[in-house]
């Protein structure tokens, strides 16, 4: 089954408003008429950029979509700070990054974080890119398949296949994350496939080669191709180099 590409950009805590229309813009500039149909392209500002950046893009008329890095799992209530599926959705968001290392790191997210969200945001119509990946420590043991694909287990727990179908999930080996260090194709095929495996003892293997998978984890212009080449990865969900219009708008071509 052939998969369409996506490639998403994940800006993490970077640019106030202004900056962020101006990185909107240029990419909204070098769009490419061959992404509609051929790659979904999209980016995860911070939560204040969210409205302005959909702005840019809606009033160019380009086909790149806006997603969160974080939701809270109730629709409202007493949760100071915290932003809600609903809340997400009236903005336009159609993505929504769950269970981030780094939000499992520095805000103790748990497994079971994980599936709230995500089940939080495809009741409510939005699509989660659930990050799973391990530890520098987890991959010298030998017991990287093992943890990741508990990982896909727990956030797809009581998820019903054709929501299943919707989301993405985005293999980020931590000890790549922002480091220059880059897993091997072979090393990120090996995961990525595992994890296709995963879901498809969950929800059939209909749906598991419906399903894409992304590689995060130090992407860049000069590594993704090989990456791309391998036959379980699906696109990438970029962290520093999608904070440049010129390298990000690079690895949305490299995926036509």
């Amino acid at each position: 089954m052939a998969r369409k590409p996506m490639m998403a950009g994940n800006w993490k805590m970077n640019n106030t408003i202004g900056e962020a229309v101006v990185l909107a813009q240029n990419i909204s500039n070098n769009y490419d008429d061959r992404w509609e149909d051929q790659v979904d392209v999209a980016v995860c500002p911070p939560y204040v950029d969210l409205k302005p950046v959909k702005t840019v893009f809606e009033f160019d008329r380009v086909p790149c979509a806006v997603g969160a890095q974080n939701v809270f799992w109730e629709p409202s209530g007493a949760y100071t700070g915290e932003i809600s599926v609903p809340m997400l959705a009236e903005i336009g968001c159609a993505w929504c990054i769950v269970g981030h290392s780094e939000r499992r790191i520095y805000f103790g997210e748990t497994n079971e974080d994980v599936n709230k969200k995500a089940r939080a945001l495809l009741d409510g119509g939005i699509n989660p890119i659930v990050c799973v990946g391990e530890s520098l420590a987890v991959r010298d043991e030998g017991t990287t398949i093992e943890f990741v694909c508990a990982q896909v287990r727990a956030a797809f727990a009581g998820i019903a296949p054709e929501q299943a179908r919707r989301a993405v999930v985005a293999y980020e080996p931590i000890w790549a994350i922002g480091t220059g260090r880059t897993a091997t194709p072979e090393q990120a095929q090996e995961v990525c496939s595992a994890i296709r495996g995963q879901l498809g003892e969950m929800f059939g293997a209909e749906a598991a080669e419906a399903m894409r998978v992304l590689y995060g984890g130090s992407m860049n212009v000069g590594n993704a191709a090989l990456l791309l080449a391998e036959p379980d990865i699906d696109g990438g969900l970029i962290g520093g180099a999608s904070l440049q219009a010129d390298s990000f708008v690079a690895l949305v071509q490299a995926c036509l």
